[in-house]
């Protein structure tokens, strides 16, 4: 039986276990099993592996995505340049077990924007600096969309902004706003960035890279203002379809 897994911290939230269980039955795979591995600490993640030969490949989800580098043996491209990773896969050369780590939140992210998106939008605000923003800054600079980091402190260089800087001006510029913070996630859901919406319009759009739940606060204030809007869901499958595609691929 081929194991594989979600790692993250906390994971309640997490649709990762039900859709490749819903995969599994709905492609008729009967050799693979997926279990959520919640974890406190990044140290904890060694004895997870337990030298099991079954253990294929896992996910990874906030707030792991950079800290688990130090744990593999390799990076693929994407990864290694955005300096996250939200998917390892264990393959074993001559017995000796090798950890490798890949990025497809970059593919999902990308491919869920495109079909949305205005390609007259050439500016964006990320909010939030962990490794799920990097990952849609790399998906960004490919599209040739610029685009700054919002974050709760002044950080040195031009690609930073916090968010009491914002303002009329700055919200005007940047069409695209991406949340990539976990403001608003189930069961916190009351709660969202701290941006000046009424500066939101029309011409906007607003992409939560939250899907539980699926209008969150950040969402809602853009559909108040008839800015076009989009959850994380259709990124979730695009990236967790790559994955497969990862793990499957010898």
């Amino acid at each position: 039986m081929r194991i594989f897994g979600l790692i993250g911290y906390p994971l309640s939230h997490s649709f990762s276990r039900k859709y490749f269980l819903d995969k599994f039955r709905n492609e008729n795979i009967k050799d693979a099993e997926y279990h959520n591995f919640q974890i406190s600490d990044i140290a904890q993640f060694p004895g997870i592996l337990k030298n099991d030969k079954n253990f294929i490949g896992f996910n990874v989800t906030s707030p792991y995505k950079e800290v688990i580098i130090p744990y593999l043996d390799e990076l693929d491209v994407s990864a290694s340049e955005i300096n996250a990773v939200n998917v390892v896969k264990i393959v074993y050369e001559e017995n000796i077990r090798k950890l490798i780590g890949y990025n497809t939140d970059v593919y999902g992210f990308k491919k869920s924007l495109q079909k949305k998106i205005n390609p007259e939008i050439k500016s964006a605000l990320i909010l939030g600096t962990g490794g799920a923003a990097k990952a849609v800054f790399f998906a960004l600079k490919s599209l040739d969309i610029k685009c700054k980091f919002v974050s709760r402190k002044e950080k040195p260089g031009s690609e930073f902004i916090s968010y009491e800087k914002l303002n009329k001006t700055i919200i005007s510029e940047n069409l695209l706003i991406v949340n990539t913070t976990p403001l608003g996630i189930f069961p916190d859901t009351n709660v969202k960035p701290d941006i000046p919406y009424s500066y939101i319009t029309k011409n906007h759009h607003l992409f939560d890279l939250i899907y539980n739940p699926p209008l969150t606060q950040f969402l809602s204030e853009g559909k108040k203002r008839l800015a076009t809007i989009q959850n994380g869901l259709e990124m979730l499958n695009s990236q967790a379809e790559k994955a497969w595609t990862i793990f499957n691929n010898s």
